[in-house]
């Protein structure tokens, strides 16, 4: 899934709960601020290995979005 199919899902998902429990060392308590602050990094440089992370995290609150809805 691409950076801008990944910005689209999220402009039209349901917004879960905060705090979110992303996993065990994660939680979320402002999903504004988490999709703001994953997705700049992204757009700016997106095949950049440092923000890989940052696209397995948005992956993983996709997921977590579709198995509660």
């Amino acid at each position: 899934m691409s950076i801008s199919e990944l910005e689209q899902y999220f402009k039209t998902a349901e917004k879960p709960k905060e705090p979110i429990m992303l996993n065990p060392a994660t939680i979320v308590n402002d999903y504004q601020h988490f999709l703001e602050s994953h997705f700049i990094p992204l757009r700016t440089e997106p095949d950049s290995r440092v923000n890989q992370p940052l696209l397995w995290r948005l992956k993983a609150m996709k997921l977590l979005i579709e198995s509660n809805s």
